[in-house]
């Protein structure tokens, strides 16, 4: 149990080749290897010029090729000597760490990752392109996958049982030493930004980093005008006054003309109500 609640779909297998089980991981390294295989093809027809198409150009992104953001990695042409080499151990890597991320996080969530690490150095270098230009072609992002599964498992051993964070640790230090040393900036742009976002995506998904909450300014309610319900109660009892009053005067009127004995049982009560209100107005003010 890794503590995260992840869907059966999420864990299963993307496809079965033979009863071996093809995962996000396996099918990543699956379209740089075919695209590997078709540059070679490409380029063996002499037709290397329509790779150009697909290549990251920022001045191109900026005139609307979008889709450059989206083919750069897909441009792998097999190189010579530690060019292959190096692509071979890119593979390895990302179908071990990245694995390894896929059992703990699950699929989405992994898939998610990648796709991050693919999209975060075009992205960032279409906006560096508004000042100067920007090229990029091939992207494997197998270091920053390697880099996840450092901060995930700090502590497990590698090779000549050295701890996996140390390991981390010491490639960062020479691959900077090398930009350095070859005043190769934009490598060094890359290498920190996407190590950078390896560790910050494993620590978030974890819960040890939590990003700022963006409090947007909300549009203030229109204030509506209500009635004053005290002066409408207030006119309510004026009139309520008002009529009781007619009703006493009528009341005397008839009094007067034919009698007390004249009035109805109704008219009596009515009558003993207002006198009753009378005494009750002169103690009070007493």
């Amino acid at each position: 149990m890794n503590g995260y609640e992840t869907s059966d779909d999420d864990q299963r297998p993307l496809m079965w080749v033979r009863d071996y089980a093809i995962y996000a991981a396996h099918f990543i390294v699956g379209v740089f290897v075919v695209s590997m295989i078709v540059c070679a093809l490409v380029m063996f027809a002499n037709s290397g010029h329509l790779l150009t198409w697909l290549t990251f150009d920022s001045a191109d992104v900026l005139r609307g090729q979008v889709w450059r953001l989206f083919t750069y990695g897909l441009v792998n042409p097999p190189g010579q000597g530690y060019g292959v080499l190096g692509f071979v151990i890119d593979m390895v890597m990302i179908v071990w760490f990245g694995r390894e991320l896929e059992k703990f996080f699950g699929r989405q969530i992994f898939l998610r990752f990648y796709v991050g690490v693919y999209l975060l150095v075009p992205v960032l270098f279409t906006l560096i392109g508004l000042r100067w230009p920007m090229h990029l072609a091939g992207e494997t992002g197998a270091f920053a996958t390697f880099i996840a599964f450092a901060t995930l498992y700090p502590n497990v051993m590698m090779m000549f049982n050295v701890l996996t964070k140390w390991v981390a640790i010491v490639l960062v230090a020479v691959y900077t030493l090398v930009a350095l040393a070859y005043h190769d900036w934009l490598g060094l742009f890359s290498l920190w930004v996407t190590t950078a976002y390896a560790y910050g995506f494993v620590c978030y998904e974890q819960g040890r980093i939590t990003l700022p909450s963006l409090r947007l300014p909300r549009r203030k309610p229109k204030l509506r005008v209500l009635p004053d319900l005290r002066t409408e109660k207030t006119i309510e009892i004026n009139a309520t006054k008002e009529d009781s009053a007619s009703e006493m005067d009528a009341l005397l009127d008839k009094i007067a003309q034919t009698g007390l004995a004249s009035l109805t049982a109704k008219e009596r009560s009515q009558l003993a109500k207002a006198r009753e209100e009378l005494m009750q107005k002169r103690s009070g003010r007493s």
